[in-house]
């Protein structure tokens, strides 16, 4: 794959270097007899950045040079005097760093972080995503660290060998928590009891993980490495430039020539250039083709084999007619919009247009198969579907009101009462409860949702709940109890511990029992259960001080409007810290969470704390 890369990328550049220029000689590695060849040392003088800066040459180029004087994944620019380097990052510094050096003999290239403001780089450290860089850490090729960002209350004392941690991060840390950096590959019960994980993520790292991270810290500066071609460390290292030859596709060894007029740079440039992109734009037009080709040949198979169990399928014409041209949007979910409709019959419905589906189809062949067999009170109908080439849509029965996300984060009315009493919140939770223990129990398969939340769950005119969005779901056996997961799904706030590392345990249909208990949480205190920004640090633990306050037989700030609400509050509040128990097999099954939220409160008993304490006390919540 690599070779044939390079292939392409230097076809167009061949054409023109023969149509333009004359034949030159360059001296293969091989050590044979001269021959006329088209090599990188013909058209790509070595150059810098002026200044100290490094030498740049083969594999690497500016980004004004010709696209042949370099491979792929090594251009450089210049700003201000100095070599810049961009690499995939997330972080606000746009990924760029300076070059300080580059060894092409022992390929590789020093950077430090080109923002000179930067006042916590371990934040630029942990943003790199090199995977589909040419680049990585010198110490050890292509191996990523699963790291974990540690919050604790205390520091960790210093003669402690239970784990090799980084810290505390002063520029993360404040006089109330201490953050380190351990690897994920730690066992989580090892660490001290005031510490808690509150970030884990995977960067590419050398052997000694203190050092690499204490480096950065100090100097900002790291060391990357890049695979270097057959040939060029012996040419390096007799002396010689490293350069490629195009026409026999192998390295070479060069020195020194003179530069080609300017003129001719350019006129090679922009021939190239524009070549090239059309090349590319051939290309990419191909391999699209090929792959909707692909997607629509396996959905239309899927709607093929499960015809006998699928709903009414619609042309995109018929949607434009149902929904009058998409005229009304009822709002934006995570694949797409979803706009309100009215079939021929007069039945009105929700028409979800898939815009940011999953590439192979995955999203819409969930949809049908999954929701297209289920029949149940508390889960939402599926009516109708189109899958017309790349357009895929799902017509589902229309519920008036919305979302429960709403209505438990607008808190009050302009009577400053809570839009939803507490025998309606509890009426709704054991509707959510019976249509996720169906899922679980009451179909041939085993059904994961991987994706509860306010936002999925749909009121209808007599605020029924129905679950929907069936996008992430999974199917197994209930023999199984165990699902193999190759990456985390779902919506962050409301993931399962398991998903993110198997520290935790083993992914179940206890995940969904997670997502449900950080959902009655949020009913019970009309707020979001998490806040990511590191400054409302207070406002992280609302689930841990939710414990703190029933446990201390607290009242939880909330608006106790008639008899029996503080038991309903209290009752929630207790499930829900049930529910997202750290462990899966100390969570509830969704069956048992049906017969708490029918029983008294009396009966309940308080779980253990689910979570490492921080001894955070929040401030009241109006």
């Amino acid at each position: 794959m690599y070779s044939l890369l390079i292939s392409i990328s230097h076809f167009s550049s061949i054409i023109f270097l023969f149509l333009l220029l004359p034949d030159t000689q360059a001296k293969t590695n091989s050590g044979g007899n001269n021959n006329t060849n088209i090599t990188t040392n013909e058209f790509c003088r070595p150059t810098t950045c002026g200044g100290n800066g490094p030498e740049i040459r083969f594999p690497f180029r500016l980004k004004t040079q010709p696209v042949f004087c370099g491979l792929d994944g090594f251009e450089l620019s210049c700003s201000n005097n100095n070599t810049l380097l961009h690499l995939p990052s997330s972080s606000s510094n746009n990924g760029d760093f300076y070059v300080q050096e580059i060894s092409y003999l022992h390929s590789t290239i020093t950077i430090i972080d080109a923002n000179e403001q930067t006042t916590c780089p371990v934040k630029i450290l942990l943003s790199l995503n090199l995977t589909s860089s040419k680049f990585a850490f010198s110490e050890i090729w292509y191996i990523n660290w699963n790291i974990a960002i540690v919050n604790c209350t205390a520091k960790i004392a210093q003669s402690s060998n239970e784990i090799e941690e980084v810290g505390p991060i002063d520029c993360i840390s404040d006089d109330k928590f201490f953050v380190y950096v351990i690897s994920g590959i730690e066992s989580m019960d090892r660490l001290p009891s005031n510490c808690s994980v509150s970030q884990t993520t995977y960067i590419p790292t050398g052997s000694d993980i203190n050092s690499t991270v204490r480096n950065f810290l100090e100097k900002r500066r790291m060391v990357m490495a890049w695979e270097a071609l057959d040939g060029c460390y012996g040419c390096e290292k007799s002396g010689k430039f490293c350069g490629f030859n195009f026409t026999t596709n192998s390295t070479i060894c060069l020195k020194k020539k003179e530069p080609l007029p300017i003129s001719v740079i350019i006129a090679i440039s922009i021939g190239c250039a524009t070549f090239f992109s059309l090349v590319m734009l051939l290309i990419y037009k191909s391999i699209k083709s090929d792959k909707e080709k692909e997607v629509q040949q396996r959905v239309e198979k899927f709607l093929e084999d499960y015809k006998t169990h699928n709903p009414t399928r619609y042309t995109y014409s018929d949607l434009k007619k149902i929904t009058g041209k998409f005229k009304h949007k009822l709002g934006q979910g995570g694949y797409g919009s979803v706009y309100k409709g009215e079939l021929p019959n007069g039945i009105p419905v929700a028409v979800k247009i898939l815009e940011h589906s999953n590439a192979n189809g995955e999203d819409f062949i969930n949809e049908v198969a999954i929701i297209g067999r289920i029949h149940h009170f508390n889960i939402v109908r599926l009516l109708g579907f189109c899958s017309e080439g790349t357009r895929h849509a799902i017509i589902y029965e229309f519920m008036l009101n919305g979302s429960l996300e709403k209505f438990i984060f607008s808190k009050m009315n302009e009577s400053n009462h809570r839009l939803l009493s507490w025998e309606k919140l509890l009426k709704i939770a054991f509707g959510v409860a019976r249509g996720i223990e169906y899922l679980h129990q009451g179909c041939k398969q085993r059904i994961l949702h991987f994706d509860i939340k306010p936002h999925n769950i749909l009121l209808d005119h007599n605020f029924h709940p129905k679950i929907s969005d069936f996008g992430l779901a999974k199917l197994c056996s209930k023999e199984i109890s165990i699902v193999s997961m190759t990456a985390a799904r779902g919506t962050v706030g409301y993931i399962a511990p398991e998903l993110f590392s198997r520290n935790f345990g083993e992914v179940s249909y206890k995940s969904d029992v997670f997502s449900y208990g950080m959902m009655l949480l949020e009913m019970v205190g009309c707020r979001k259960n998490i806040d990511f920004t590191i400054e409302n640090q207070s406002q992280v633990y609302f689930p841990e001080w939710v414990y703190n306050r029933v446990s201390q037989g607290r009242e939880i700030s909330i608006k106790i409007e008639e008899d029996g609400d503080e038991e309903i509050a209290k009752k929630l509040a207790i499930v829900g810290l049930w529910c997202i128990q750290w462990n899966p097999t100390d969570r509830p099954s969704m069956t048992m969470v049906m017969q708490m939220l029918e029983g008294q409160l009396q009966s309940l008993e308080m779980p253990p704390k689910p979570f490492v304490s921080s001894d955070v006390e929040m401030n009241e919540i109006s």
